[in-house]
């Protein structure tokens, strides 16, 4: 059984190690930027921010038995402000017809905006290479629990929730997205511009072009791939759809790469989320119960948040879990515990 906790300083090694994967805005592969996004989280789940929509929370999968980090995630209470907009391309569409020449034109058209008070965001979800694909659904369960952590506390963010999703890339790590559209208003290349929005977006607000620019404009296979996701982001993709996620026809302007959203109270999992209280008996092996994310707040110890995946069974308003479970998380008899399906 794997544990899900809440993200520590001695965890930099592993997370730094992990960025080189993915290196994104969420999870850069930067020292110094990584360093703060762990102390970020630290102080959110202390309590040390005051104001929780300025709070971010990274989780860790960890098997407890090795002490080894398979892979992390996070939730960022509010992506959008006034010091730092949430920025996006609308996509949308145009018709044009000429009755001298008998031509009719559907055009996809992007336009810049801007969120100044934006929705939550999901992301950072990045599972060691070697972890990936096994029995215990690392992938699955990193980025259900940010779900269970949204259902547990919803006065903390946002009606709105946003997972902005990787769009097919080169084999370099290129975008040709990037490299046709805001590589020709910028001249920086994709790592630079990625590098320097990690400490503000200004100069996208300063040189993209502020009307519509008409899709038309850049290459077929281009067009073709706005708004797509690329393969090894398809699962996520699906599974964000099954939860109540839905195309918002908008795209990142860096990579374009598609915009998910749904209403937090909209997500079947927060919907099914249950509080209830540890039964006296551990649950034992035998009779096929379904699988739920089980989680836990703690006021004390080296971790404020723990979670893991585990059969469980309903009685009334007590639930039984397994002895290794209880054990993880550290609750007894008359705790009161979160509850998620794990589906």
């Amino acid at each position: 059984m794997l544990l899900l906790r809440d993200v520590r300083k001695s965890d930099l090694p592993r997370l730094r190690a992990l960025a080189r994967v993915l290196n994104s805005v969420n999870l850069p592969a930067d020292e110094r930027a990584l360093s703060g996004i762990i102390d970020r989280s630290v102080r959110s789940f202390s309590g040390r921010i005051a104001d929780p929509l300025r709070r971010s929370y990274v989780f860790v999968l960890e098997d407890p038995r090795r002490h080894r980090v398979l892979g992390t995630s996070m939730v960022i209470a509010q992506h959008g402000t006034r010091a730092s907009p949430c920025t996006f391309l609308d996509v949308t569409e145009r018709e044009s017809y000429s009755s001298t020449v008998d031509r009719h034109f559907r055009h996809q058209v992007l336009s810049i905006g801007f969120h100044f008070d934006g929705p939550t965001e999901i992301g950072g979800l990045v599972v060691d290479p070697l972890s990936r694909g096994g029995a215990d659904l690392p992938g699955k369960q990193l980025s259900l629990v940010r779900f269970l952590f949204l259902a547990m506390f919803p006065d903390r963010f946002r009606e709105t929730v946003l997972a902005e999703l990787m769009p097919p890339l080169d084999r370099d790590g290129k975008s040709r997205f990037w490299e046709s559209f805001g590589r020709r208003f910028t001249g920086l290349d994709y790592q630079d511009a990625d590098k320097r929005s990690r400490q503000g977006k200004e100069f996208i607000q300063q040189l993209f072009p502020a009307g519509e620019f008409y899709a038309t404009l850049l290459p077929p296979r281009v067009q073709r791939a706005l708004g797509k996701v690329g393969p090894a982001t398809e699962g996520a993709r699906r599974m964000l759809a099954r939860i109540g996620f839905r195309y918002v026809n908008r795209i990142d302007p860096f990579d374009g790469g598609p915009h998910y959203e749904a209403r937090l109270a909209d997500v079947t999992l927060v919907r099914d989320h249950r509080r209830l209280v540890v039964a006296e008996e551990a649950l034992v092996p035998g009779r096929k119960d379904p699988e739920v994310l089980a989680g836990v707040v703690r006021r004390s110890g080296p971790d404020r948040f723990r979670a893991v995946r585990t059969r469980a069974r309903v009685n009334g308003r007590s639930v039984r879990l397994p002895a290794e479970a209880r054990r993880l998380l550290g609750v007894t008899q008359g705790d009161a515990i979160d509850l998620v399906p794990f589906t």
